[in-house]
């Protein structure tokens, strides 16, 4: 057996990682991948005062890492990871609105933590999976998820903040993604962030452009961007009170990975066992990548993994197809021109509205997994790493800082350890 599969021609309804389309159907395919991944991409650079472009750009260049990596036979797409808002905006003392002018400082946290990244894939390479699997079980990676969309909560009910105006387009864009992904059909679910966002924006030019009821978008920068040119890159710097803040997150898409990495196992019906830790690995680099020029930290994407389970299509060959366009879209300065002109309402919208699904989501991993909330063990791990997480509890020991998300990881990952000993399960 090659490194890379011997790609077949598909011969059924239902096409295997290692199977491939003919064009005319791969390239529809990889179209709707990119367009599943795009809104949430999108919106977590908006949201940390990146340059969405660039990380449109880079989640292309990542896409296509990991899929070297891991030898074209776990089929991802990675996109921007929302993990990193809560502790970039710490970190960078950023409050939302407009380009965030510490982005150097956030890159070198968000390499650092593609570094730690880097070496527990390798430890996963070399010795197996078993003792992650251990070290996060459903109950410690379901507190910890959660964790991040209850510390994010104050985020999004600051940009909730403004006119009357400001807020009636945000809770329309609310309720826009709130009945998309209620009634809608099961493809529009899987971008209901993006039906979200073009409704949103939609109504601002209705509003304002058009009745001039709110303030209008200026599409001056649009008009005044080239079509192809090099993304705005932006270099690293390595400050240690940035580093011990988003390092952490290290820990967070090691648990979104696994989770990610078995649940293609299951959908497939091929284990991917095998390839934990050549994912994190790939995932490791295409974050310290993305660190390296000024995109966000990456991971692999839910809303991809929902789309193979809606097609049964889990070809590899489709991801490099969709990396080669967001790619292409990241070196056209007039497509990021675009992403700027989104309406601060409407991102208010869309934050309120995924910060709350990356908390109620992590649910779903207890219930799956049929958590035992009558456990104490389970309970009081929980218990305490949501409230150091939603009450983003700060350690400092001297220049060492470690925020909401990190505290209530470890206390996750400690406190299930420590409890457990002396029991018999």
């Amino acid at each position: 057996m090659g490194y890379f599969p011997d790609w077949r021609p598909a011969a059924g309804a239902t096409v295997l990682p290692d199977e491939k389309l003919p064009l005319t159907q791969a390239v529809p395919m990889s179209l709707q991948h990119l367009l599943a991944m795009s809104g949430s991409t999108i919106l977590a650079p908006l949201i940390m005062g990146f340059d969405p472009n660039v990380a449109v750009f880079f989640s292309g260049i990542g896409t296509l890492l990991f899929f070297a990596v891991t030898g074209g036979r776990v089929p991802s797409y990675l996109g921007s990871s929302f993990a990193f808002i809560a502790v970039i905006m710490a970190a960078t003392g950023f409050a939302g609105g407009g380009p965030n002018p510490n982005i150097a400082v956030a890159l070198g946290g968000i390499i650092a933590a593609g570094l730690v990244y880097v070496l527990i894939g390798l430890v996963v390479m070399a010795i197996g999976a078993g003792w992650v699997e251990k070290l996060m079980p459903p109950a410690v990676t379901g507190a910890i998820g959660m964790s991040i969309g209850l510390n994010l909560a104050p985020v999004a009910v600051k940009q909730l903040a403004g006119s009357h105006a400001h807020l009636s387009i945000a809770l329309a864009t609310v309720l826009c993604m709130a009945m998309v992904s209620v009634y809608g059909r099961q493809a529009t679910r899987r971008i209901a962030v993006l039906v979200a966002l073009l409704f949103g924006y939609g109504l601002v030019l209705v509003l304002g452009n058009g009745l001039g009821l709110v303030p209008g978008i200026d599409f001056a920068a649009v008009a005044a961007a080239p079509w192809f040119g090099v993304p705005n890159f932006t270099a690293p710097r390595f400050e240690w009170s940035a580093i011990s803040l988003i390092a952490p997150v290290a820990i967070v898409l090691v648990a979104e990975n696994l989770g990610h990495i078995k649940a293609l196992g299951a959908i497939t019906g091929q284990s991917m066992d095998r390839y934990i830790g050549r994912g994190f690995l790939g995932d490791g680099l295409a974050t310290m990548l993305a660190g390296a020029g000024g995109g966000t930290g990456v991971t692999t994407y839910a809303e991809n993994i929902g789309v193979m389970a809606m097609t049964r299509v889990y070809s590899t060959l489709i991801f490099p197809m969709a990396a080669a366009i967001a790619i292409f879209l990241g070196l056209s300065p007039k497509f990021g021109a675009v992403l700027q002109t989104i309406p601060a309402p409407v991102l208010a919208g869309l934050a309120v509205s995924v910060f709350g699904l990356i908390a109620s989501a992590m649910a779903r991993i207890w219930v799956d997994n049929k958590v035992d909330f009558s456990d104490p063990r389970n309970l009081f791990t929980v218990g305490v790493a949501l409230i150091m997480g939603a009450g983003d509890f700060t350690v400092n020991i001297g220049n060492f800082s470690l925020g909401g998300i990190g505290t209530s990881t470890f206390a996750a990952l400690a406190l299930y350890q420590l409890l457990g000993i002396g029991r018999r399960a």
